[in-house]
């Protein structure tokens, strides 16, 4: 369960660092319905907890995804000039308090399965959860066993990821991880979880939240620090469950990425960063391979030719990644679009990129069910 103090927090946080009061906010997007206060009329709700009016209020439910989602629809809205200020803010989620609270009792029975829903009619309830298809660590490995069948396997290579996100994160102090480096071995003596997918290759749930700010440009000039510009976004969404996907490879990040790229009228190879959204490590070689940093079937070849440490040829999450940095529940991916602005505003202190003008940032929900993409320029 969420809860409004939360939001204010982190509201509040996000505004003192661009510079910005309450006062400046017509704007709200959180992530709902599942609040302790309320599970309706939550922006009207956290709009008056925080004492503002608002011109433009949305609730996004995508999972991992949902922090991309919330950045581009802000901009959108600020675009079309429903609003001048906005806030994206999703709270860290609690254990549910009331013992007596229905909606609660139903969150926590879901929780048991991934998060799959348990209620009669979801097709995954009748036809995933009683055949052991549950929770996330199957539906990644079912995606990592059809590569391998496909393209063939090298778990080395994926064990690559991790190893340089935590170098990464071994330069973040707020890293779950900092300090405490891992090598390719390390990985590939960790625990078996579901085959192929080890222990160091599955994101680390921490509790945790996040908010981003997003403004006009105009108003962004006279701010804190460098403006970042939100020049090209996408999404697409093509199944809940990879049972039900057309082809489990190909994933929703393909269209979403080609329609970011397209908008912001950049390529990936100009990109100075990528921040990826990585619960495992399966979806990072996906995604590179469908956002067309490489070709399909390709991507194992691309990991073991670059180096995704800040320091390497292809810097990629370089706050250490959720798989080391810590996935706080639905906002994980808001540290990657965090990330990207702190780069690309010169405050990512040692990890801090040489060239950092230009960033992609993609966000994952459910078992690549639903996927977003953003390019991210400094002003």
């Amino acid at each position: 369960m969420f809860h409004l103090e939360q939001v204010a927090d982190l509201a509040t946080q996000a505004l003192d660092d661009a510079g910005l009061s309450l006062a400046d906010v017509d704007g709200l997007i959180t992530l709902g319905p599942q609040f302790h206060e309320a599970s309706m009329f939550v922006p009207a709700m956290a709009a008056e907890y925080l004492g503002t009016r608002l011109n433009f209020a949305e609730v996004v439910d995508l999972g991992g995804a949902s922090s991309v989602g919330m950045v581009w629809r802000a901009a959108a809205a600020i675009e079309m000039g429903m609003c001048d200020t906005v806030v994206c803010v999703i709270p860290s989620r609690m254990a549910p308090t009331a013992p007596d609270d229905d909606h609660a009792a139903q969150v926590m029975r879901a929780s048991r399965f991934g998060g799959h829903s348990t209620r009669f009619g979801a097709p995954e309830a009748e036809m995933d959860l009683p055949y052991g298809h549950m929770a996330q660590n199957t539906g990644y490995a079912m995606i990592a066993q059809r590569y391998a069948a496909i393209h063939g396997y090298d778990a080395a290579a994926l064990a690559r990821i991790a190893v340089d996100q935590r170098f990464n994160a071994c330069h973040n102090p707020q890293a779950l991880f900092y300090g405490q480096p891992i090598t390719v071995e390390d990985v590939l003596a960790s625990r078996m979880v579901a085959e192929p997918l080890r222990m160091l290759e599955i994101v680390m749930p921490v509790a945790g939240g996040g908010a981003m700010v997003l403004t006009r440009a105009d108003k962004a000039a006279h701010c804190r620090h460098r403006a970042v510009k939100v020049t090209g976004c996408g999404e697409h969404i093509h199944s809940k469950s990879p049972t039900y996907a057309a082809d489990m490879l190909a994933t929703p990040i393909g269209p979403a990425s080609r329609r970011a790229f397209a908008m912001a009228g950049r390529a990936p190879q100009e990109m100075h960063m990528a921040q990826i959204y990585d619960c495992y490590t399966i979806t990072v070689l996906l995604t590179l391979e469908d956002a067309g940093f490489c070709r399909k079937g390709e991507g194992l070849q691309f990991l073991r030719e670059h180096d995704f440490t800040f320091k390497g040829n292809f810097p990629m999450n370089t706050h250490g990644g959720q798989l080391s940095f810590g996935q706080t529940g639905s906002a994980g991916g808001m540290t990657q679009v965090i990330e990207a602005m702190q780069q690309i505003q010169g405050r990512a202190g040692a990890r801090q990129l040489a060239r950092h003008d230009l960033a992609y940032v993609s966000g994952t929900g459910g078992v690549m069910s639903e996927q977003g993409a953003l390019i991210l320029e400094g002003a």
